[in-house]
């Protein structure tokens, strides 16, 4: 590890996935600079869910006080049915999760996670307004322009910069996002709005033929964050700021439980985007320069695991670079092969909920309900473990 201290990484894109990269790589004595095109730090979007796989790097991080503090600890996660809100199946999470797996089940808003990882990243660290334009492989160093004419020199580049990658166009070429056929209406209403359907602290996901609600508290509990995913033959627009209409978003769930429509309704302000994804890349890494979360291996949020999945790429990105302190490329060739499997596993898990979740009812929808029942689905406790009990910072010290 003599090497490490020395060793410098630019990491281009400060969302949440690059400030996990560069908290965990700080921590352990790296140079690490960020580089972010946005003149101000800050992260759009609204809930986000944080499994045991993700919550005890984080919680190494220095953060658990905060996660505590602005986090809810869901008590169950249910699937419910569309029309009567019949309960398809309970899987534990609160106490459960934390006793199984050694570390809690989250849900938060995402810029509550985002200022708690901002925070454990020195501000000089910081670089705003830096737009990035392209690369120069010098052998020994990599350099990465801007779009302002600033260019930086480093031992490694990471480009964590989301689904639109600028470094993953500069790596492969480009390649356009895929419209998945699903649009999601995204909302926060205040907890106190809601006192009359007397909401559990669970995270309830209701299906239905074409569509599916998602709804669990976040900012220690003051807001319900919900998600209304429905289906539409087109999209032109890929944002998470468009807006929308509440009453369209009512209409379209249309028939569905009094609960959630009520919950929809109840929003002052509600937002529009078009779900994308991309196929599995067959490699991430070219020399010294990788990727990292959106930019490699976006996902549908249908397993909740996308944050999540960026976050374990920053703790095994770090011990490889451990691992490796003398050679970066050897480093990031074995960050690729530890998590190139992993995510893009769940990459095709979440496209697969997305047919599963949307059923229309009949003999289908009858064998899924049964297959719950059963506890033989990939949300089921049992069955999920694979995934909670994953120590992505120890990965590196294991043979694949």
């Amino acid at each position: 590890m003599s090497g490490a201290p020395s060793t410098s990484i630019a990491i281009i894109g400060g969302g949440i996935g690059g400030l996990a990269a560069a908290a965990v790589l700080v921590r352990a004595g790296f140079d690490v600079q960020v580089y972010e095109q946005a003149e101000a730090l800050g992260e759009v979007g609204a809930g986000i869910n944080i499994g045991p796989n993700a919550s005890r790097i984080l919680n190494r991080l220095g953060v658990a006080e905060e996660l505590a503090r602005a986090g809810v600890r869901p008590m169950t996660f249910d699937q419910r049915r569309w029309d009567d809100g019949r309960m398809l199946l309970r899987a534990p999470l609160g106490d459960a999760v934390e006793t199984t797996f050694g570390a809690p089940y989250y849900t938060l808003h995402r810029g509550d996670l985002h200022r708690a990882l901002a925070d454990a990243v020195p501000a000089d660290r910081m670089h705003l307004g830096q737009r990035f334009a392209h690369l120069v492989d010098r052998g020994d160093r990599v350099e990465a322009h801007f779009e302002n004419g600033a260019s930086i020199s480093a031992d490694a580049v990471i480009g964590a910069d989301g689904i639109h990658s600028a470094v993953r166009h500069a790596l492969f070429g480009p390649e356009r996002p895929r419209f998945t056929g699903c649009v999601a209406y995204r909302g926060l209403v205040p907890a106190d709005r809601l006192t009359h359907l007397d909401l559990q602290r669970t995270t309830q996901i209701w299906m239905g033929p074409g569509r599916h609600f998602v709804h669990y508290f976040v900012s220690a509990g003051r807001l319900v964050n919900f998600v209304a995913v429905t289906e539409e033959d087109s999209w032109q627009m890929e944002s998470w700021v468009d807006r929308g209409e509440v009453a369209d978003a009512v209409a379209a769930f249309h028939g569905f439980h009094d609960q959630v429509r009520s919950i929809i309704g109840a929003a002052d302000e509600i937002y529009k985007w078009g779900l994308f994804d991309r196929s599995p890349l067959p490699r991430w890494s070219v020399g010294r320069v990788t990727l990292l979360g959106d930019s490699c291996h976006p996902m549908l949020p249908f397993m909740g695991q996308g944050a999540a999945q960026a976050i374990e790429d920053a703790a095994t990105l770090k011990g490889c670079l451990l691992k490796f302190p003398d050679d970066v490329p050897a480093a990031l060739r074995r960050y690729e092969e530890l998590r190139l499997p992993r995510a893009s596993r769940l990459q095709g898990m979440s496209a697969i909920n997305k047919t599963r979740f949307h059923m229309a009812d009949g003999q289908a929808q009858r064998e899924r309900d049964a297959e719950m029942a059963a506890g033989a689905t990939d949300w089921s406790f049992a069955a999920i473990a694979w995934l909670y009990e994953h120590d992505a910072e120890a990965a590196a010290d294991h043979p694949q």
